[in-house]
């Protein structure tokens, strides 16, 4: 009887590790967004970034080449046929998690008509690769059949709770619950550079980006994707624990679960922000970082306002897919 039983428990990890939902019964929602031209973002960052930090410099650039340090990622540009992606969301984690939420991103990027593609952005790792809940920095290209995997993903340790960091291998590009990704040609462009040093009012790097183009742009949807430095000082970040064996029924429930962690730069983030919600339930802001000394997560804020500088290229999007929005939503869990 042992040996049956430990058999079947073979197979059904077996399932599980090998296991994606499939695409076709995705729900899928496509919408413009609206293009504003860069210089006109230049301007408005340039004037409204001053009321959160006492150094701002914003240019349009070309986009320098983010395969070289300290930015490493898959592809030296973020241009061409952009989009915003956003998948599943916070109520297939909470209050319980729905384990069966796992997607394979050669399939979302079939489904946002991008076979061809450069993905970077922030959402929840393939636990059935990583045999427990984690965070994923997800940072890969998916070409002619090929996968250039430089993904990171982050969990917290079982004993001493530090943060663990590894890279994914090429045969694993699954992500599961939710996630908030750019899509790109990874071409050069013409894009934002946002310098900002000496914090002095209370919202977050992107946090602070997101509510100029909320206040200049009301009635329009504006999307923004791309990676930011941490140049100096450190940033509150949580990584996910194993899934909660208890329902998280509110926000106090679910930071009493993640873990959090003060981390130091240099740290390299990637995301999406958008100023609004379109009517999709969109997750307005989402960027997770990963670093070349061990430390990867969910980025807050930093905690450090008087010596921290942060250095970010940003593209706008084009179009947004939502793909396989929870039909039962909630507000918690997308700060």
């Amino acid at each position: 009887m042992k040996t049956l039983l430990f058999k079947a428990h073979i197979f059904l990890t077996l399932i599980f590790q090998n296991m994606a939902l499939n695409p076709s019964s995705l729900p899928v929602v496509h919408k413009k967004l609206d293009v504003v031209p860069l210089e006109d973002i230049q301007k408005v960052l340039n004037k409204g970034l001053q009321t959160n930090f006492q150094h701002v410099e914003v240019t349009l650039v070309d986009c320098p080449d983010l395969t070289k340090k300290p930015f490493t990622l898959a592809k030296p540009g973020i241009g061409g046929s952009t989009k915003l992606v956003e998948v599943g969301g916070p109520p297939y984690l909470l209050p319980k998690v729905q384990r069966n939420k796992v997607y394979d991103l050669k399939d979302i990027a079939k489904l946002a008509n991008a076979d061809n593609t450069f993905i970077i952005g922030a959402g929840a790792g393939p636990h059935p690769f990583a045999g427990k809940n984690c965070e994923g920095i997800f940072n890969l290209v998916l070409e002619n059949g090929t996968v250039n995997q430089q993904t990171r993903i982050a969990k917290v340790a079982p004993v001493n709770e530090n943060c663990e960091q590894e890279i994914l291998p090429n045969s694993e590009t699954r992500m599961a619950l939710l996630g908030n990704l750019f899509f790109s040609e990874g071409k050069p462009s013409k894009v934002l550079k946002v310098h900002a040093k000496v914090r002095t009012g209370k919202l977050d790097f992107i946090a602070s980006i997101r509510e100029c183009l909320e206040k200049e742009y009301p009635d329009k949807l504006v999307g923004l994707g791309g990676t930011f430095l941490l140049k100096e000082g450190q940033a509150k970040q949580h990584v996910m624990r194993d899934f909660s064996k208890t329902p998280l029924n509110n926000e106090e429930d679910l930071n009493n679960w993640l873990k959090f962690y003060n981390m130091s730069a240099p740290l390299v983030a990637v995301g999406t922000l958008v100023n609004g919600d379109g009517g999709l339930d969109l997750r307005v802001q989402h960027f997770h970082s990963f670093s070349n000394h061990g430390e990867a997560g969910h980025y807050h804020n930093d905690i450090t306002p008087a010596t921290v500088e942060y250095l970010g290229y940003f593209n706008i999007g084009e179009e947004i897919y939502r793909i396989d929005a929870p039909i039962e939503t909630h507000t918690f869990g997308r700060d």
